[in-house]
């Protein structure tokens, strides 16, 4: 009797790590894969950051090693590659903005944004740790602030504004709520390493709370932190109220479902975006 009983939990614990774990990602609205998406997107944020944060850390380290240039075009080459290996698993969020985004456009389920948001933090923190237990300088020099001779408002605005384009560029280029292809990849990457060039002297060109989020946490300074949370919100609004004039509503029969919190798979129509 108790063979049987160990035979017969063996073979659940096999199928459910044949049905949850090693079956391959297939359909970005399945349920049961939600743990893939999360995780790609902690582990996508960690990498992201890992890069943003990094270069003003390394840059304080060792002064003279980094560029201005090659720190705000670092991250831009980051966000294409990793668009190109985990974009269709959870379309490549990685900003708490751009989930918020789609979800507005009703590309992307309410239910499952306040997940995304969390992983996307926890990305951001766990990278900061890491680089200020390794580096040795404090996550404050990885993070955004308004630069000396302009205020919170200043940045807020200048965040607001590459927002807006970074925002636009992504929901133009996804399939969906995903963030996939070659060209995705090099549009979103491109305008990211473009903005940073432009408007880092003046808000250091965050453009995503969780980037900001991480160094500090970890750095325990929240000075001007509203800047990048309210400044990213309101550009990816802006985004969301462009798109619509531009491609009218998004989401279409499938997106309006998963908008409304059905997570169930549903075939998807050839025109969904």
């Amino acid at each position: 009797m108790a063979q049987q009983d160990t035979s017969h939990m063996t073979s659940r614990v096999e199928g459910w790590l044949e049905r949850e774990v090693f079956q391959p990602m297939e359909d970005f609205e399945d349920p049961k894969q939600e743990w893939r998406r999360l995780f790609s997107e902690l582990f996508g944020t960690f990498f992201l950051v890992l890069v943003a944060a990094g270069g003003g850390m390394m840059g304080q380290a060792f002064p003279g090693t980094i560029s201005r240039t090659a720190a705000v075009v670092a991250p831009g080459l980051m966000v294409m590659a990793i668009i190109l290996f985990m974009g269709k698993v959870s379309g490549a969020h990685l900003n708490p903005a751009v989930s918020i985004a789609f979800a507005l456009r009703r590309d992307f389920p309410w239910p499952r944004v306040p997940g995304y948001i969390v992983v996307q933090l926890a990305g951001a923190a766990l990278a900061a740790w890491f680089l200020q237990s390794v580096i040795h300088v404090s996550a404050t020099y990885g993070s955004n602030y308004p630069a000396a001779g302009y205020s919170s408002f200043d940045a807020f605005l200048m965040e607001s504004v590459l927002t807006l384009g970074l925002v636009s560029v992504i929901l133009g280029t996804a399939s969906g709520a995903q963030s996939i292809g070659v060209f995705g990849a090099i549009g979103v990457g491109a305008y990211i390493a473009l903005a940073g060039l432009w408007g880092s002297p003046i808000s250091g060109t965050s453009m995503n709370p969780a980037r900001t989020f991480g160094p500090d946490l970890v750095g325990a300074e929240f000075k001007d932190y509203w800047v990048y949370v309210a400044g990213p919100l309101f550009g990816a609004l802006l985004a969301v109220g462009a798109a619509f004039v531009l491609r009218g509503r998004g989401g279409g029969q499938a997106g309006s479902g998963a908008a409304q919190g059905d997570l169930q798979t549903e075939a998807k129509s050839p025109d969904k975006r």
